[in-house]
């Protein structure tokens, strides 16, 4: 009796599975992981208009970009130096296209520094247009308040562009300005790209290792107020979108009256640039900014757009360049976390020119004409700020290749009596390099500017105290 009932049980358990099988009843499948979301509709357009660039310049494939958050991934991004200069010759910021050396600053001025902006308007950030619309800046409003204990004067601006050559876009850029209360002369300001408001998603893209830690005392705009300086806030999307799908409108659009560009057209890097000038076309007009010290300040894709606005306009003073990575100093030639490919991808295409597609196709990085360290050469004499995190949370940017763009620039301070970082070694982290007009330093959080603001205020004090 108890074999017939210990065989029952077992056979009990048969029959009942396969009788749910009998009547469509199945156990549950292993899990899968779920389907991306499909594209969105701004994605399918930047698409649209990248591959539209790509069949203008014959292109008929892209080598995709480095991963950056996947380490399985073959893919994955370099982070070992070894390998990490397949190129390690840069062009000679000191020699002419035919042959000669730069030996004077008249030489500088005159023949080498155009040769080096006409190829970064041609292949890098793409061509101004000669002629720009005018921007009407308008005060809309004006608050006394209080930032850390200090009295403040904020005014909030709009800048009104001239769009009565293509009434159908409309560009309007928002700027707000911040001045201590007391001030009775005119003071120096810090203009950062940045955001007005809550902060917004980044959208797609790499993952770091690492985020920002927590800010802790004073903000940046408490820190400059404490020297007695104001603070002011540009957004750049009010000037140019943060997207391809974004081409066909902004000022690049409105330009352009609504076409798509040409491959040496502008991207939304040199866009933001021209509405930093306008920024301080405006500063130059109002009794408490010192337009002849204003600094611009930005972080990762603001740092780039920080060095172009350095590089192409001589009346700002002085440049915080925080995380700029590839299409910012960061040396293109160096196979280090983001790559060439990476800002040629769709996420990021549209801060370039059209033309800077081709180094991420039928030509390589050693095939450029002109590296980041001339970047921040078109920024001599005035002084230059480079900052990094570490490489564990940082790493993505390439600390160490932004070093050698500063580094590489040394020559063309020194040819202009100003004064180079004073080594070509790269210093340990949390070491600043703050002798010379470029300075440098790499801190040990992650993708933030934040650690390195005293030290970037040390730095600015020097020249805006005199």
């Amino acid at each position: 009796m108890f074999l017939t009932r210990s065989l029952r049980v077992p056979l009990f358990g048969i029959v009942l599975i396969s009788g749910f099988a009998a009547f469509g009843f199945q156990p549950p499948a292993p899990a899968t992981p779920p389907a991306p979301p499909p594209p969105n509709p701004t994605q399918i357009a930047s698409q649209e208009d990248r591959q539209k660039m790509m069949d203008l310049l014959h292109i008929s494939s892209l080598r995709p970009g480095a991963n950056g958050s996947n380490p399985q991934a073959p893919n994955y991004a370099n982070y070992d130096e070894s390998k990490a200069n397949p190129y390690p010759v840069l062009p000679d910021v000191m020699l002419l296209k035919n042959g000669k050396k730069v030996k004077t600053a008249k030489d500088w001025w005159d023949k080498r520094r155009p040769e080096i902006v006409e190829d970064f308007d041609r292949e890098i950030y793409g061509r101004m247009p000669k002629v720009t619309p005018a921007v009407k800046w308008e005060v809309t409003e004006t608050l006394n308040e209080t930032n850390g204990g200090v009295p403040v004067i904020t005014k909030k601006l709009i800048g009104h562009v001239d769009n009565s050559a293509y009434p159908q876009i409309s560009v309007d850029i928002q700027l707000n300005l911040s001045t201590p209360a007391s001030a009775t002369r005119p003071v120096p300001v810090i203009m950062e790209f940045g955001f007005i408001g809550p902060f917004p998603g980044r959208g797609p893209g790499p993952a770091r290792a690492g985020g920002p830690p927590p800010p802790t005392g004073p903000t940046w705009q408490q820190q400059v107020l404490a020297k007695g300086w104001g603070y002011a806030v540009l957004v750049p999307g009010s000037i140019q979108a943060d997207n391809g799908a974004g081409l066909t409108k902004g000022i690049i659009g409105l330009v352009n009256k609504g076409q798509p560009r040409k491959p040496d057209d502008w991207g939304a890097l040199r866009a933001w640039a021209w509405g930093a000038s306008r920024a301080l076309d405006y500063f130059e007009t109002d009794k408490a900014v010192d337009a002849k010290r204003v600094g611009v300040e930005g972080h990762s894709r603001y740092g780039k757009a920080t060095a172009v606005a350095m590089a192409y306009d001589s009346r700002f003073a002085i440049a915080f360049v925080s995380s700029s990575g590839e299409g910012g100093v960061k040396i293109h030639r160096r196979n280090w976390g983001e790559l060439v490919e990476n800002v040629a991808a769709t996420s990021e295409y549209h801060w370039m020119a059209g033309n800077f597609l081709k180094y991420a196709g039928p030509l390589n990085w050693n095939d450029l004409p002109v590296d980041s360290h001339e970047l921040v050469a078109l920024c001599a004499p005035r002084p230059v700020f480079i900052s990094a995190g570490a490489t564990q949370g940082d790493g993505w940017v390439d600390a160490k290749g932004m070093f050698e763009a500063a580094a590489g620039a040394g020559p063309v301070y020194k040819l202009l009596g100003r004064k180079d970082m004073g080594t070509t070694e790269f210093p340990a982290i949390e070491t600043p390099l703050m002798d010379g007009d470029v300075s440098f330093r790499q801190h040990t959080g992650g993708h933030t500017p934040a650690p390195n603001w005293p030290t970037f205020i040390t730095f600015a004090e020097r020249y805006f105290s005199k």
